[in-house]
């Protein structure tokens, strides 16, 4: 027997085979959930490193400052046990995504084991079975890991049988370590030891309906209520309501050099953002007035902005003379009040139909952010006099204004807004 990272397991039937069995039957000493991503590391060196910066290994409250400063608000602090809700008095349901592996365990600790602080890590997505969907039989929203059937069996894509892979591992590296080196292969189902290190036997199914659909986001991605049953994040929704054939992965997790990219961009990537936009600015002289139509078209299958209902884009149009002094804006300083058709919000409120943040909130506010695929058309009269240049640009916002000056702690890269795209037109 080999002893890693306290597990202890047997010795699987011949590799050539394949490997029917799963981890419980190995007597595994820890659940398969406690294994911690830096055992992936050893042969997915570069899946690894793409995950490592991703949202997803930074999701938890120890690692993300904005979730962080919600959970702590609303939870308390993620270095202790026994952490309750503030209002409802129950285990926190935030964990369920942003802390999957300890949510399993009903733990709040986060730094009692890498695998908690690891955030939505390897073993989190790749032992989900089947996608049951947010609706309990009850009624409520099951969210996060409550809504998958787990195992304790691998998941993967289904690229190739375990026959094939053991023919493979004898000439191919298939592991994204960055070379052709013949490398030992623990997912058909015998412990292995690799550049010095004894990793356990990890078996793995095919099952592409789950690692290779929607399916694989929809348990965190589809939607989230409040306290109050008011709806946060609506991603799924949205989706729904383009009628997209095409899923999550395709854009998230796009293939580059043969492998499928586990960075998974989202609103925190500037090159994904600055993709998802089309926006075009055009200007005709029309006597003393400049007739100026700006073209804003989501190219995704979901609201822009979507996901947290705190982010936001805002519009900025202006006007420049010969010697680039500036001689006419849409707004002077944020939008909301002066340009309120520059600004791309989902807005919450409380009873009395003010602002509310994402916990107290009792209702919707308006919502002006871009529907899935719509082209919207805005339309502005400018003084010509003078003008030889429109600029229009587009910024992407993380936090609400209001949030930006409450969590003057964040660092600024998650408060500066930016920029995502640009156009202009010359005279």
């Amino acid at each position: 027997m080999i002893i890693h990272n306290r597990w202890i397991v047997g010795m699987g039937v011949a590799a050539v085979f394949g490997w029917i069995g799963t981890v419980s039957e190995l007597l595994a000493d820890e659940p398969i959930h406690h294994l911690s991503s830096e055992t992936c590391k050893t042969c997915h060196k570069e899946i690894y490193k793409q995950w490592k910066g991703s949202m997803h290994a930074n999701s938890t409250a120890l690692s993300d400052p904005i979730h962080g400063t919600f959970y702590q608000n609303t939870v308390g602090d993620p270095t202790k046990e026994g952490e309750l809700h503030k209002a409802s008095q129950k285990y926190p349901v935030c964990l369920e995504c942003h802390a999957p592996n300890a949510a399993r365990d009903k733990k709040t600790k986060l730094d009692a084991l890498p695998v908690y602080s690891e955030g939505v890590n390897c073993i989190a997505c790749h032992t989900l079975k089947s996608y049951k969907g947010i609706q309990a039989p009850d009624g409520k929203l099951q969210l996060g890991m409550k809504s998958y059937e787990l195992t304790d069996t691998l998941q993967g894509p289904g690229r190739y049988s375990n026959r094939k892979l053991a023919a493979l591992t004898a000439s191919t590296d298939i592991f994204g370590g960055g070379d052709s080196e013949a490398k030992p292969n623990p997912h058909l189902g015998e412990p292995v030891t690799m550049d010095g290190k004894e990793i356990p036997a990890l078996p793995m199914e095919s099952n592409p309906k789950q690692l290779k659909t929607s399916d694989a986001c929809m348990g965190c991605h589809d939607q989230r209520n409040n306290p109050h049953g008011v709806p946060l994040c609506q991603t799924g929704n949205e989706y729904s309501m383009s009628n997209s054939q095409v899923n999550c992965l395709s854009c998230h997790m796009p293939v580059n050099d043969g492998l499928v990219d586990h960075s998974m961009g989202g609103g925190h990537d500037l090159a994904i953002l600055q993709r998802s936009v089309v926006f075009d600015v055009a200007a005709e002289k029309k006597g003393d007035i400049l007739a100026t139509s700006v073209s804003i078209r989501n190219m995704q299958p979901h609201s822009l902005p979507t996901g947290a209902p705190f982010r936001n884009i805002q519009m900025l149009l202006t006007a420049y003379d010969s010697s680039g002094n500036a001689v006419w804006r849409n707004a002077e300083g944020h939008p909301a009040q002066s340009d309120p058709q520059a600004y791309f919000v989902y807005e919450l409120a409380d009873d009395e139909g003010k602002p509310a943040g994402p916990p107290v909130a009792t209702r919707l506010g308006k919502d002006t952010r871009l529907k899935p695929h719509e082209e919207r058309k805005l339309v502005y009269e400018i003084p010509a006099k003078d003008v030889v240049l429109v600029r229009g640009e587009l910024y992407y916002n993380l936090l609400w204004a209001g949030l930006v000056k409450k969590f003057s702690h964040l660092p600024e890269d998650l408060t500066a807004s930016k920029l995502i795209a640009s156009s202009e037109v010359s005279l």
